[in-house]
């Protein structure tokens, strides 16, 4: 039986990665996992001047990728050993902009199927106002590494 209280492999390899800046989309516009836990994930966006739009608010795709961000750590959580995900719908309610403020995009899993997953993610500002509303689908698929693979292949060059 899985421990709910300690992360999934995928996750820990997807924090891991994180937290030794591997992801380099996620060094660019400052976003950091805060907390996770099984089926729920926290993620904060820093603003920057760097990810301002023409008004002077932060773009609407930095807030897009922090609830996508969320909802995909979530998913993560949820994944057995051998499992991916990718993204396949958001969609989004954009209600107030952030003109000065960190975002936080927490989600929420509220479907785990066997090839879907379905999260629910609220965006507010450092203040507390509501900024967004998401709700996202992901594909899950089961990695099948075969005798030959690139995969396999590229393990015996490095060997």
């Amino acid at each position: 039986m899985t421990n709910l209280n300690e992360p999934s492999v995928p996750l820990q390899d997807f924090l891991l990665r994180v937290a030794n800046r591997k992801i380099p989309f996620w060094s660019t516009i400052g976003m950091e996992v805060v907390d996770t836990k099984a089926g729920w994930a926290r993620v904060r966006v820093r603003f920057s001047q760097h990810l301002i739009n023409a008004n002077g608010m932060m773009h609407g795709g930095a807030v897009f990728s922090a609830a996508d961000a969320a909802a995909a750590v979530a998913v993560r959580s949820l994944l057995a050993e051998g499992e991916r995900t990718a993204t396949t719908e958001l969609k989004i309610n954009f209600i107030k902009p952030v003109a000065e403020f960190d975002i936080v995009a927490e989600a929420t899993i509220v479907h785990r199927g066997r090839h879907t997953a379905v999260g629910d993610v609220t965006v507010t500002d450092a203040a507390g106002n509501l900024v967004a509303k998401a709700l996202t689908t992901y594909a899950i698929t089961r990695i099948t590494r075969k005798p030959g693979s690139r995969a396999a292949e590229a393990q015996k060059k490095e060997s």
